[in-house]
C-alpha cells in the first residue's frame, strides 16, 4: 500500500474503531471476541483497501466484514473450549452502564445471531432497513421479518416494565 492510501486507511480506522468494536460486542456479547473479530476484519480491509475504497458505501462494506468476522470467530472450535482448572472470568462491565442497558444486553445475548445482528444494526447503529440488508447481505424483506420476530422475542425475554417501553405489553 502506498503512503497516501495507508494514511487514508489509518484515518478511516481511527474514526470508526469505537463504533466497530461496539457493534461487534453487541452482536457477540464478549469484548475479547469482539476485539478479535474487529482486528481480523481490519486486517482483511487493509489488504483490500483499494477495492474497498471503490465501494459505493464503505461503512456498510466494513460493517458487513465485522459481522461476518464475529460469526466466524464464534464458529471456531477453540472458542468453545474452556479448561476446567482455570476458567478466566469475563472482564468486568464498565461502571457507566445503567440497569436498563444491562438488562437489554443480557436479553440481546439470548437472541439467535441473525436476529441479534439485525437489532444491533437497526437500533444501536441506527441503520435503515436497506442499510442493514446491505450490511448483512440479505433481502430487505428478511430484515423486516427478522426485526419483527426479534422484537417479539425481546419482549418475551424482558421483564414487564421493559416490554411495556417497547410497546409489547398491555400493562
Amino acid at each position: 500500500m502506498q503512503e497516501p492510501d495507508e494514511s487514508l486507511f489509518r484515518e478511516y480506522v481511527q474514526a470508526r474503531m469505537t463504533g466497530l468494536r461496539r457493534t461487534a460486542y453487541l452482536i457477540c456479547g464478549d469484548w475479547h471476541v469482539a476485539e478479535d473479530a474487529v482486528a481480523v476484519a481490519l486486517a482483511k480491509l487493509y489488504v483490500h483497501w483499494a477495492r474497498a475504497q471503490a465501494s459505493s458505501n464503505l461503512d456498510a462494506y466494513v460493517r458487513r466484514m465485522v459481522v461476518r468476522s464475529v460469526v466466524d470467530e464464534k464458529r471456531r472450535p477453540w472458542r468453545r473450549e474452556r479448561p476446567a482448572e482455570y476458567v478466566m472470568a469475563d472482564a468486568p462491565a464498565p461502571a457507566v452502564l445503567t440497569e436498563d442497558r444491562i438488562v437489554l444486553i443480557n436479553a440481546l445475548a439470548k437472541m439467535p445471531p441473525r436476529r441479534r445482528a439485525v437489532l444491533v444494526l437497526r437500533y444501536f447503529e441506527g441503520l435503515s432497513v436497506e442499510e442493514t440488508a446491505a450490511a448483512l447481505g440479505i433481502n430487505v424483506g428478511t430484515v423486516k421479518s427478522q426485526t419483527a420476530r426479534a422484537l417479539v422475542a425481546m419482549r418475551a425475554l424482558l421483564p414487564d416494565e421493559y416490554a411495556y417501553r417497547l410497546g409489547g405489553s398491555d400493562a
